[in-house]
């Protein structure tokens, strides 16, 4: 993906858990300022790959690169942004209670709560328990903790699953708001439509990387019409 500077350079990443390999040598870049989307089926080793961008995986070897620096060093605390996949807030507090104590642990200014939650469109719920809230809106809370920062890199996995549609497209809308004020975002998803909201595409299975690059041009060399179906020629199970 030469179409910008890489963001994240992965290279030769090798990841053992539990005496079983997860990430077998991958190699891949993601772009700096556009969405790239990290799709493959469930247990392929997205999750594992976006903790070893975030710095919180033990590796084998290989490298990981973010922003010029090694992947979890100090300096990348307030660019890297991480939403996991369950809901990273407390349900006994509100999301503004919540926000105030992450903007404490990260010593982000006080505007940044409100301006964290209008972000989300949280505003008429701001003071409910989180407990309270509905699964779309506990990730909507998640994303704005991690907004508090403005980081220049947002590390999103699988943000959208169990969403309904209505809830995906406004989760969709807030990413591309993002990229267009030049946030980098990875996204996982193991459902393959939602390539269609990326600019680049990393498509994983089995813990290799089977293609990293433009969207468009992933699906002009490989002749298809969709994503779904580029995976599927990938791995020589489509005609």
């Amino acid at each position: 993906m030469a179409v910008s500077e890489a963001a994240i350079s992965i290279r030769d990443l090798v990841v053992d858990r539990g005496g079983h390999r997860v990430l077998d040598g991958v190699s891949a870049e993601v772009a700096a300022g556009r969405i790239t989307g990290l799709l493959g089926p469930s247990g392929c080793g997205k999750s594992t790959l976006m903790r070893s961008i975030v710095g919180v995986q033990i590796v084998a070897s290989g490298r990981v690169d973010v922003l010029g620096l090694p992947a979890g060093s100090r300096g990348l605390r307030s660019e890297v942004g991480y939403v996991t996949q369950a809901p990273s807030v407390y349900l006994d507090l509100s999301t503004r209670q919540n926000l105030d104590y992450f903007a404490r642990v990260l010593d982000a200014p006080d505007q940044r709560v409100a301006e964290s939650i209008e972000s989300v469109a949280m505003a008429d719920s701001a003071d409910s328990p989180v407990g309270n809230l509905s699964g779309g809106q506990r990730a909507r809370v998640s994303l704005a903790t991690a907004l508090l920062s403005r980081p220049r890199v947002l590390v999103l996995d699988e943000p959208t699953v169990g969403l309904d549609p209505v809830l995906r497209g406004e989760l969709w809308a807030g990413f591309r708001d993002l990229a267009d004020a030049d946030t980098t975002l990875l996204v996982s998803s193991h459902v393959m439509d939602e390539a269609d909201h990326c600019d680049d595409i990393v498509l994983m299975r089995d813990g290799a990387i089977l293609a990293a690059k433009a969207r468009e041009q992933l699906l002009a060399e490989t002749g298809a019409d969709g994503v779904e179906q580029a995976f599927l020629r990938l791995v020589g199970a489509g005609s």
